[in-house]
């Protein structure tokens, strides 16, 4: 079937299998997830869009929308199916007079940067500069700005969207209230995004960040004195201690090139002068000290080396409720087998916890530590000893958990997962926004809100 025989017409390239350029555009972040879409329908706009969404309804396709393609678990695509590609509708609307900014879905964070930069403004983004605006904002928003300006979610002001009927309609604090709160945390369950409005702050153009690098046998030691530091830290700090093996890197002495080791990854989102001295206690450890002013942007690039596409990936995380010597022992004793894999645990509080936690469809939001286990090796033979890894670091850190998590961190892990991302109460809500914007549940390659008539 083509998008000829859909009811609007379709202005975007349609690609299919054995298309020139078709392999390229159905690859997705996670090398793992190797799928093969019927048509590839790359968006130009919301008229676009509504043809892909027809399409895939009236012929009861599998339906996938790709923005930046890094959900771990392959949502962006689909088999046998219909991929709305995103991508082509890249632009970037910035008002310095009134602070905000209004997105195309195709955009990636590391282009939402440097426009919004260009006038000394920004709002927290992805840690990696090619992840997709959309995704990551619906599933919240964590960045190295959160503690400062809340989630990206939280900063949202108005979506444009396309619903499973084909009505395009916007959501806001007054318009489709109840949409917007459930988009703002509730992933791609109701439809697809064509364009965000955020309220942007002043940021930059220089920040305070960089690293601290130790050996890994001083692991315990500097989580504690990083859970102890971050107990008053003031909202400019963000950031997050992680466990990996040291880059290859001409700043790296050699000896712990490709090794083990622990690391704090510190921001500082404020007058530099006064993140020098705020830092300080921390840079005192005397680790590989690579903190520095930096542009935002550079800031925002950190963690792409380590994050390369393509990679054989398994991830998942949890929100913890406390983070005690026995947590962080627990944590520590644990090295992946993979060079690639990391631990980061990143610090809550701030502007996240001032929010009432029934404000969006975010939860877990008073959670003092998310932490990601971000497992990466090159090779799929290796898969079985990496995904043990994963599963065994994470179970053994259980008993400091929320029974929450972070749904932008993790790969498909059942619905009592889903559930838990945002507590009973919360996800009876979502189900109802499910029943009336989605009932059929056409969007469903996502961490799925099933309507009530699929549920168990």
């Amino acid at each position: 079937m083509h998008l000829a025989h859909a009811p609007l017409s379709f202005r975007g390239e349609q690609l299919r299998p054995g298309d020139p350029g078709y392999d390229d555009a159905r690859r997705v972040f996670n090398g793992a997830i190797d799928r093969r879409p019927s048509l590839i329908a790359r968006c130009s706009d919301a008229v676009d869009v509504k043809a892909a969404i027809a399409l895939a309804r009236d012929a009861g396709l599998p339906l996938a929308i790709h923005g930046g393609g890094h959900s771990v678990a392959g949502h962006s695509v689909c088999d046998d199916g219909v991929m709305i590609d995103m991508r082509p509708m890249k632009r970037i609307d910035v008002d310095p007079a009134t602070r905000t900014a209004r997105v195309e879905a195709g955009a990636t964070w590391g282009e939402v940067d440097a426009a919004t930069q260009a006038h000394g403004l920004a709002v927290t983004g992805g840690r990696v500069s090619d992840t997709g605006v959309v995704g990551l904002t619906l599933g919240s928003g964590s960045g190295w700005l959160e503690r400062k300006l809340g989630f990206a979610c939280d900063n949202l002001l108005e979506l444009e969207f396309v619903t499973a009927r084909g009505e395009v309609v916007r959501a806001s604090e007054t318009e489709n209230a109840e949409l917007f709160w459930g988009l703002r945390g509730g992933s791609g369950n109701f439809g697809v995004v064509t364009a965000l409005r955020f309220k942007l702050h002043p940021v930059g153009p220089l920040v305070l960040a960089g690293m601290l690098l130790f050996p890994r046998e001083r692991a315990g030691e500097v989580l504690r004195a990083y859970r102890d530091f971050m107990r008053d830290a003031p909202d400019e700090v963000g950031g997050g201690f992680a466990l990996i093996c040291a880059p290859p890197e001409p700043f790296v002495p050699e000896p712990l090139r490709l090794q083990p080791v622990c690391g704090l990854i510190l921001t500082y989102a404020g007058d530099l002068q006064e993140g020098e001295r705020v830092l300080a206690p921390l840079r005192a450890l005397r680790g590989l000290d690579l903190i520095q002013p930096m542009p935002y942007v550079a800031v925002q690039r950190l963690l792409d080396p380590a994050c390369p596409k393509g990679m054989q990936n398994h991830w998942t995380a949890d929100f913890l409720a406390e983070l005690p010597d026995e947590a962080i022992d627990t944590l520590v004793s644990h090295t992946a087998p993979s060079p690639l894999s990391q631990v980061i645990v990143v610090p809550g509080g701030g502007a996240i916890a001032r929010l009432p936690d029934d404000a969006t469809a975010m939860g877990h939001r008073q959670a003092p530590w998310n932490v990601h286990y971000l497992s990466m090796w090159r090779d799929p033979k290796d898969t079985e000893a990496n995904v043990a890894f994963t599963r065994a670091i994470a179970g053994d850190m259980k008993p400091w958990t929320t029974g929450g998590l972070y749904l932008n961190f993790i790969g498909n892990e059942g619905a009592a997962r889903v559930q838990a991302a945002f507590g009973a109460a919360k996800y009876e809500r979502l189900q109802a926004l499910k029943d009336r914007w989605d009932p059929e549940n056409l969007f469903r390659s996502n961490h799925n809100i099933k309507p009530r008539r699929e549920a168990p």
